[in-house]
Protein backbone atom coordinates (compact mmCIF):
# COMPACT_ATOMS: atom_id res chain seq x y z
CA UNK A 1 0.00 0.00 0.00
CA UNK A 2 2.73 2.29 0.61
CA UNK A 3 3.96 2.31 -2.71
CA UNK A 4 0.71 2.97 -4.01
CA UNK A 5 0.97 5.87 -2.02
CA UNK A 6 4.14 7.01 -3.88
CA UNK A 7 3.09 6.18 -7.20
CA UNK A 8 0.27 8.69 -7.18
CA UNK A 9 2.61 11.81 -5.07
CA UNK A 10 5.19 10.86 -8.87
CA UNK A 11 2.05 11.18 -11.03
CA UNK A 12 0.55 14.38 -9.64
CA UNK A 13 4.11 15.39 -9.82
CA UNK A 14 3.98 14.37 -13.71
CA UNK A 15 1.05 16.13 -13.77
CA UNK A 16 2.00 18.93 -12.42
CA UNK A 17 4.94 19.34 -15.00
CA UNK A 18 3.09 18.60 -18.09
CA UNK A 19 -0.05 20.76 -17.92
CA UNK A 20 1.66 24.42 -18.29
CA UNK A 21 3.80 22.77 -21.68
CA UNK A 22 0.48 21.35 -23.12
CA UNK A 23 -1.68 24.59 -22.19
CA UNK A 24 1.28 27.00 -23.56
CA UNK A 25 1.78 24.55 -26.26
CA UNK A 26 -2.28 24.75 -27.08
CA UNK A 27 -2.94 28.41 -26.52
CA UNK A 28 0.47 29.01 -29.08
CA UNK A 29 -1.57 26.66 -31.67
CA UNK A 30 -4.75 28.65 -30.76
CA UNK A 31 -2.95 32.21 -31.46
CA UNK A 32 -1.00 30.85 -34.85
CA UNK A 33 -4.11 29.77 -36.12
CA UNK A 34 -6.16 32.82 -35.43
CA UNK A 35 -3.36 35.23 -36.48
CA UNK A 36 -3.99 32.85 -39.94
CA UNK A 37 -7.54 33.80 -40.05
CA UNK A 38 -6.64 37.24 -39.47
CA UNK A 39 -4.12 37.84 -42.77
CA UNK A 40 -6.51 35.85 -44.94
CA UNK A 41 -9.51 37.70 -43.47
CA UNK A 42 -7.99 40.99 -44.11
CA UNK A 43 -7.48 40.63 -47.53
CA UNK A 44 -10.85 39.22 -48.58
CA UNK A 45 -12.40 42.43 -46.67
CA UNK A 46 -10.71 44.46 -48.99
CA UNK A 47 -11.81 42.78 -51.79
CA UNK A 48 -15.61 42.44 -50.76
CA UNK A 49 -15.32 46.56 -49.90
CA UNK A 50 -13.29 47.22 -53.23
CA UNK A 51 -15.82 45.29 -55.45
CA UNK A 52 -18.75 47.05 -53.31
CA UNK A 53 -17.18 50.60 -53.56
CA UNK A 54 -16.59 50.63 -57.35
CA UNK A 55 -20.48 50.15 -57.74
CA UNK A 56 -21.81 51.90 -54.76
CA UNK A 57 -22.01 56.16 -55.01
CA UNK A 58 -19.00 57.58 -53.08
CA UNK A 59 -20.34 61.00 -51.95
CA UNK A 60 -23.03 58.89 -49.99
CA UNK A 61 -21.35 59.04 -46.56
CA UNK A 62 -24.20 56.41 -44.96
CA UNK A 63 -23.37 53.70 -48.25
CA UNK A 64 -19.66 54.27 -47.37
CA UNK A 65 -20.29 53.21 -43.90
CA UNK A 66 -22.06 50.12 -44.93
CA UNK A 67 -19.49 48.70 -47.08
CA UNK A 68 -16.79 49.64 -44.60
CA UNK A 69 -19.59 47.38 -42.29
CA UNK A 70 -19.74 44.93 -44.61
CA UNK A 71 -16.14 44.52 -45.64
CA UNK A 72 -15.76 43.47 -41.53
CA UNK A 73 -18.75 40.68 -41.52
CA UNK A 74 -20.81 43.46 -40.12
CA UNK A 75 -24.33 45.08 -40.24
CA UNK A 76 -23.46 47.76 -37.37
CA UNK A 77 -19.86 49.39 -36.68
CA UNK A 78 -17.97 47.09 -34.32
CA UNK A 79 -15.26 44.84 -34.81
CA UNK A 80 -14.14 42.24 -36.93
CA UNK A 81 -15.11 38.79 -35.48
CA UNK A 82 -12.47 37.54 -34.03
CA UNK A 83 -9.99 40.29 -35.64
CA UNK A 84 -9.48 42.53 -32.89
CA UNK A 85 -8.63 45.17 -33.20
CA UNK A 86 -9.52 45.60 -36.36
CA UNK A 87 -12.60 47.64 -36.89
CA UNK A 88 -14.65 49.32 -40.02
CA UNK A 89 -12.72 52.25 -38.98
CA UNK A 90 -9.44 50.62 -40.19
CA UNK A 91 -10.99 50.18 -43.87
CA UNK A 92 -10.13 53.17 -46.33
CA UNK A 93 -11.50 53.87 -49.01
CA UNK A 94 -9.58 55.89 -51.80
CA UNK A 95 -10.85 56.94 -55.14
CA UNK A 96 -7.80 56.83 -57.87
CA UNK A 97 -6.99 58.92 -61.30
CA UNK A 98 -5.55 57.67 -64.06
CA UNK A 99 -3.29 60.30 -65.33
CA UNK A 100 -1.12 60.81 -68.48
CA UNK A 101 2.31 63.00 -68.32
CA UNK A 102 3.73 64.78 -70.91
CA UNK A 103 5.89 61.50 -71.65
CA UNK A 104 3.28 59.25 -72.08
CA UNK A 105 3.34 57.48 -69.10
CA UNK A 106 0.88 56.39 -67.01
CA UNK A 107 0.18 56.69 -63.06
CA UNK A 108 -2.45 56.32 -60.33
CA UNK A 109 -2.93 59.24 -58.46
CA UNK A 110 -5.04 59.04 -55.37
CA UNK A 111 -7.64 62.44 -55.35
CA UNK A 112 -8.50 64.28 -52.37
CA UNK A 113 -11.48 64.03 -50.95
CA UNK A 114 -11.90 67.85 -51.69
CA UNK A 115 -11.32 66.90 -55.58
CA UNK A 116 -14.21 64.43 -55.81
CA UNK A 117 -16.77 64.96 -57.84
CA UNK A 118 -20.16 66.12 -56.25
CA UNK A 119 -22.63 62.82 -57.55
CA UNK A 120 -21.89 60.07 -59.79
CA UNK A 121 -23.36 61.57 -62.42
CA UNK A 122 -21.17 64.48 -62.22
CA UNK A 123 -18.29 61.77 -61.78
CA UNK A 124 -19.31 60.12 -65.59
CA UNK A 125 -19.22 63.29 -67.18
CA UNK A 126 -16.06 64.10 -66.60
CA UNK A 127 -14.61 60.81 -67.05
CA UNK A 128 -16.91 61.52 -70.49
CA UNK A 129 -14.40 64.69 -71.31
CA UNK A 130 -11.50 63.68 -70.17
CA UNK A 131 -10.57 59.84 -69.08
CA UNK A 132 -7.15 60.73 -67.97
CA UNK A 133 -7.85 63.79 -66.08
CA UNK A 134 -7.18 64.22 -62.22
CA UNK A 135 -11.16 63.79 -61.86
CA UNK A 136 -12.04 60.84 -63.41
CA UNK A 137 -12.44 58.10 -60.68
CA UNK A 138 -11.07 55.44 -62.87
CA UNK A 139 -10.13 52.77 -59.79
CA UNK A 140 -10.85 52.29 -55.97
CA UNK A 141 -7.90 51.21 -53.81
CA UNK A 142 -9.18 49.52 -50.28
CA UNK A 143 -6.51 49.38 -47.49
CA UNK A 144 -6.37 48.16 -43.93
CA UNK A 145 -4.81 51.25 -42.48
CA UNK A 146 -4.26 52.10 -39.18
CA UNK A 147 -7.56 54.85 -38.20
CA UNK A 148 -6.50 58.39 -38.45
CA UNK A 149 -2.84 58.25 -39.53
CA UNK A 150 -2.57 60.24 -42.75
CA UNK A 151 -0.39 58.16 -44.82
CA UNK A 152 -1.64 54.21 -44.21
CA UNK A 153 0.09 52.91 -41.06
CA UNK A 154 0.16 49.77 -40.46
CA UNK A 155 -2.25 47.73 -37.52
CA UNK A 156 -0.35 45.25 -35.09
CA UNK A 157 -1.44 42.30 -33.96
CA UNK A 158 -3.20 41.59 -30.57
CA UNK A 159 -2.95 38.51 -29.60
CA UNK A 160 -6.04 36.63 -28.15
CA UNK A 161 -4.19 35.28 -24.84
CA UNK A 162 -2.04 37.96 -23.09
CA UNK A 163 0.45 35.54 -21.94
CA UNK A 164 1.14 34.56 -25.51
CA UNK A 165 3.83 37.82 -26.49
CA UNK A 166 3.14 37.36 -30.08
CA UNK A 167 3.52 40.75 -31.53
CA UNK A 168 4.16 41.93 -34.92
CA UNK A 169 2.88 44.32 -37.71
CA UNK A 170 -0.06 42.70 -39.91
CA UNK A 171 1.01 43.19 -43.80
CA UNK A 172 -0.98 45.29 -45.59
CA UNK A 173 -3.85 44.13 -47.22
CA UNK A 174 -4.52 45.94 -50.23
CA UNK A 175 -6.88 45.51 -53.66
CA UNK A 176 -7.31 47.87 -56.47
CA UNK A 177 -10.40 47.81 -58.67
CA UNK A 178 -11.88 48.94 -61.55
CA UNK A 179 -14.57 51.96 -61.20
CA UNK A 180 -17.88 50.75 -62.79
CA UNK A 181 -21.22 52.46 -62.54
CA UNK A 182 -19.92 54.69 -58.77
CA UNK A 183 -23.84 54.84 -58.11
CA UNK A 184 -24.77 55.76 -61.46
CA UNK A 185 -28.28 55.56 -62.23
CA UNK A 186 -29.77 55.93 -65.97
CA UNK A 187 -31.83 59.02 -65.80
CA UNK A 188 -30.28 60.25 -62.64
CA UNK A 189 -30.73 63.90 -61.84
CA UNK A 190 -27.41 66.27 -62.35
CA UNK A 191 -26.01 67.06 -59.04
CA UNK A 192 -24.41 71.23 -58.72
Amino acid sequence: MWATDRQRGATAAEFALCVPVFLGALFFVIEMARALYLLHTLQEATRRAAAAAAVSDFSDPAVMAQIRQAAVLRDTPGPLVLGTPITDSHIRIDYLSLTRAANGSMSLTEMPAASLPACPARARIQCAANPYGASCIRFVRVRVCAPGSPDCGQVNYEPLFPLTVLSFPLPQAITIAKAEALGFQPGSTLCP
